[in-house]
């Protein structure tokens, strides 16, 4: 057994300085928890070895939510985001979805800016190979040079380096992402300690050299010249600058004759590759056998920052040979004569079943230790994040006694995301989408402030200023709406006049302000030369407004859907109950009752394989206990 020495002691050790591990790490270190951050290389702290962008579509949500509640992304991104677009304008305010380009390089720095400047927070180099237990409980961490860190918690963060190995054709790397070292020593540990790992894979197209690329031959892409802030504490105004351009181009037949034709070099079709990979971001050549009716796929090319000459080729992943990819990419509009930078891969790694996780993203078997992460089989920085924050808070909670945070399906997108990764089974990387989540109308990018900004402040996330900013905003919104209700028109020729010039059919009786806002025409904005009293109102507080009353027969239909599933999730299962005793239940249900262990009955009948009937078996089994 190798000799240890005490390096340093602190309350929680964060393993991992990607997107998940750096808002854990802050999260718990602005809790006043003593935290360290172990990276295995500092320069990778924040990294985008993917698409160099934040949010999109259902991710943009979750940014939103996190900064909410006091994390760190949304910041970032609107220090140092190249472009910025709002997607799915032409749908409800539901699933807009804020994106940003930012610059890769300039993310990692702010971002590690940020870390070194915390209170009560040490960024430390080094590659965490164990971590120590007593009675069930974290101890402490071991690092690869013997030293051993004394901690209270540890949050495992480990993303895409556990094992992780990177492929192209027969090339195959024992490396991390960009060719960084990887984990190797904290798989064997975990195994040692239960935890049930598996292998997933995904994957990252090339990088090419924008000189080489014509862009006449693509469709430009812009920014929104209306900026609209991840963080709420930013106005447009704040963080306007001028926008670099993305550009779209598109497969063809030559392109998938190609990959046909390569499909046996491809590590993905030979079972080289082990790892299951993400079905919502699947590479080209698994497009191109998927969805063989489609003569063409978008391409998007896509700055990496302001100060290369690199650009991200999305929808053209791939861990085919180098000389097929470079085949095959030429073969695009505009790429013809396109050099590489860095080949397309394919990464495999180590992660976990997080069914072993509770609602608390704990480990159910060990106290104090905590994941978050791609770790936990998710894909995607958002996902990351907003794991990482939820982590960074219950971790700091466990230390200081304090009640967990966990986000219900009617809360926030964070609550789906983690309720479906621990509850459900999935034998992919899980990916956020709008569709996933029931209450999405409730559940807007838009008014996650006004959702979870009280719990950010509870656990001390959020300044005094900001809360009390905050406050601020909820009153305005409530006094407006309520004068709005109070406002009736009628049909006068200044009215009618209005109501024609926006296409919309006049009015012949007296109506009430909030019946026009909600025909499809009309809007709170456009009624303002109408309405003389008006008070001047930011502009977040005129959408809420709107929002709220345009949308409010939806609303409240929506709201009593979730007081049914409240009761659902109030009506709580002992920690003890033993699913043996429970008749009339199935097998399959008692095995998937005994792994999952559902906190409620809500979550109970969300499991992978469980009927109706086997929960109405639960319920006539604690109402006998009751």
């Amino acid at each position: 057994m190798k000799k240890l020495y005490t390096s340093d002691e602190a309350d929680i050790c964060v393993i991992g300085a990607g997107h998940a591990g750096c808002e854990a790490a802050l999260a718990a270190a602005r809790m006043g928890l003593k935290t360290i951050l172990f990276a295995i290389n500092l320069d990778s702290i924040a990294m985008m070895p993917c698409n160099p962008n934040v949010g999109g579509s259902s991710k943009g949500h979750l940014v939103k939510e996190i900064d909410a509640l006091g994390g760190e992304m949304g910041k970032n991104i609107d220090k140092t985001y190249i472009q910025t677009r709002m997607l799915n304008t032409g749908k409800g305010p539901a699933v807009y979805s804020l994106r940003a380009q930012a610059d890769k390089a300039k993310y990692h720095t702010q971002m590690k800016k940020t870390l070194e400047n915390t209170e009560n927070l040490l960024v430390r180099q080094g590659e965490i190979v164990d971590i120590i237990t007593k009675n069930g409980s974290v101890t402490g961490v071991v690092s690869e040079s013997n030293a051993l860190y004394k901690c209270k918690a540890a949050i495992i963060c480990t993303g895409t380096y556990l094992k992780a190995r990177c492929l192209y054709g027969d090339t195959i790397t024992e490396s991390g992402p960009n060719g960084l070292r990887r984990a190797n020593g904290l798989s064997d540990c975990l195994k040692n300690l239960g935890i049930r790992l598996f292998r997933y894979k995904t994957g990252t197209p090339a990088r090419v050299d924008k000189r080489s690329i014509d862009f006449s031959k693509m469709k430009e892409q812009p920014g929104d010249k209306r900026i609209v802030p991840f963080s709420f504490e930013n106005r447009p105004e704040d963080i306007e600058r001028e926008q670099v351009s993305c550009y779209l181009t598109y497969t063809n037949e030559k392109t998938h004759e190609i990959i046909r034709a390569n499909l046996d070099r491809s590590p993905l079709y030979s079972g080289v590759i082990e790892g299951t990979g993400p079905r919502y971001c699947p590479s080209i050549e698994d497009k191109v056998v998927r969805f063989s009716d489609k003569t063409q796929h978008q391409i998007f090319i896509e700055p990496e920052g302001e100060d290369t000459n690199e650009m991200y080729v999305q929808g053209m992943s791939s861990s085919l040979p180098e000389d097929v990819q470079i085949a095959m990419y030429r073969t695009l509009p505009g790429l013809e004569n396109v050099r590489f930078t860095r080949t397309a891969y394919a990464i495999e790694y180590d992660c976990i079943d997080a069914n072993q996780l509770k609602l608390t993203l704990e480990f159910k078997n060990i106290k104090g230790l905590f994941s978050a992460g791609q770790f936990n089989g998710t894909s995607g920085y958002e996902e990351a994040a907003a794991q990482g924050i939820i982590a960074g808070i219950n971790a700091a909670a466990y230390c200081k006694g304090m009640e967990p945070l966990v986000l219900d399906r009617s809360q926030g997108y964070i609550g789906v995301l983690i309720d479906d990764i621990v509850t459900k089974e999935s034998r992919e990387p899980y990916r956020m989408m709008t569709s996933r989540a029931e209450y999405r109308l409730l559940l807007r990018q838009d008014n996650a402030d006004l959702r979870l900004t009280d719990i950010g402040y509870r656990y001390g996330l959020i300044s005094e200023e900001r809360y009390q900013k905050f406050l601020a905003k909820k009153r305005a919104i409530e006094a407006e709406t309520e004068r709005i209700k109070k406002i009736n028109f009628g049909p006068s020729q200044e009215v009618n006049s209005m109501l024609i010039s926006f296409g919309t059919t006049p009015i012949s009786t007296g109506v009430n302000m909030t019946d026009i806002i909600k025909r499809p025409e009309m809007d709170y904005d456009k009624l303002a030369p109408l309405d003389p009293d008006r008070p001047a109102l930011d502009d977040d507080v005129r959408e809420q407004v709107n929002i709220q009353i345009k949308y409010e027969g939806y609303i409240s239909r929506q709201m009593k859907q979730v007081e049914q599933f409240k009761k659902l999730e109030g009506r709580k299962i002992p920690e003890d109950i033993d699913y043996d005793e429970v008749k009339g239940l199935r097998l399959e249900a008692t095995q998937k009752f005994k792994a999952v262990r559902p906190v409620n009955i809500g979550q109970a009948g969300r499991i992978s394989g469980v009927s109706p009937a086997d929960v109405n078996m639960l319920l006539v089994y604690l109402n006998t206990r009751s």
